[in-house]
């Protein structure tokens, strides 16, 4: 058994940090940052398998999908090699649901078997299907962007044969179509909101970086486009997903020492707290068998914290 490592003895925890009064209601006092595991060239797309007691995140430049056990804190591989995995989530009937940066978004069986959900668009193929979430109509909703194509450290080099986009595939036709054009111009991670009438959409542009929210009208369109969160030059949002209150925790970092972690925003926007991690943080996800345990896949490690609330349905 792997026994998990704390990073402060201090409690309450000073990692986590209330920026707001309203966040000390989603702090546990005695629950402090766990590192599970570490050892990874870049750990992303975490997702919760409560059936199986386990927890799966993506190490991209290794194009593996790491496995690790709740019962036994054991870590191993669980797919390689991956094509690249990035943004990984469950659909409602409980499948793996995976963004690959091999420019395709997949579907893993129940017995393994994988099935090729989206490859192209008009003929052309996808740049590199970074993060995914799944809409309680079994429509499947992904960020395509150029991060996988533009080296060969997380992807393989390629040519730029699309715009960066969202894009949704219908649950019952498979057909794939586009959700935004120019609104955000390189999308990464996206979250919807409780009652799915909102899509979050993270701005990874260069110097344009910030968080989108879209009105869903009539669960099969985005409208509405605005700024709900601007980022400074230092300041890197990435992939997050929304607590049962709306609120938004959200990978951050990169600028400095003192960003790296967890920010946590109002449905607003506003900034409540924030969970401060050695490492950037890429991506999160809520589990446990009571969705009150905060995974966060940052940089070359997998961490986890007990929090005062739980993740919404679907993410």
């Amino acid at each position: 058994m792997t026994t998990p490592f704390l990073l402060n003895e201090r409690l309450p925890d000073p990692a986590v940090k209330a920026i707001d009064k309203s966040f000390e209601k989603y702090r546990v006092p005695l629950a402090s940052v766990e590192r599970l595991a570490q050892g990874f060239s870049w750990a992303e797309g975490p997702v919760y398998f409560g059936d199986a007691r386990c927890l799966l995140w993506s190490d991209i430049p290794n194009s593996r999908i790491m496995r690790w056990d709740e019962e036994t804190g054991v870590t191993g591989i669980y797919r390689k090699p991956s094509n690249y995995a990035n943004g990984n989530t469950r659909d409602r009937q409980g499948r793996l649901v995976t963004a690959e940066h091999g420019r395709r978004v997949t579907r893993t069986e129940y017995d393994g078997r994988i099935t090729v959900l989206s490859d192209r668009f008009e003929g052309k193929p996808l740049n590199s299907p970074n993060d995914v979430v799944v809409k309680s109509d079994d429509s499947i909703w992904f960020t395509d962007m150029n991060a996988g194509i533009i080296g060969n450290w997380n992807g393989e080099m390629a040519e730029q044969e699309l715009p960066m986009r969202v894009y949704r595939i219908d649950g019952k036709t498979g057909q794939a179509a586009v959700m935004t054009e120019g609104v955000v111009q390189r999308p990464n991670g996206l979250a919807f909101s409780p009652d799915e009438k909102t899509l979050y959409v993270v701005e990874s542009q260069f110097g344009e970086r910030a968080i989108y929210a879209f009105d869903v009208v009539d669960g099969v369109k985005l409208a509405n486009g605005r700024m709900i969160v601007k980022c400074t030059k230092e300041e890197t949002p990435d992939g997050f997903r929304v607590d049962i209150d709306g609120n938004l925790w959200c990978g951050w970092g990169m600028g400095s020492a003192a960003l790296d972690g967890v920010r946590i925003f109002t449905p607003q926007g506003q900034p409540i707290g924030h969970i401060e991690l050695p490492e950037r943080c890429a991506n999160v996800c809520f589990g446990g068998p009571k969705r009150n345990r905060l995974f966060m896949a940052a940089s070359h490690s997998l961490y986890a914290i007990y929090v005062n609330t739980q993740g919404a349905k679907g993410g």
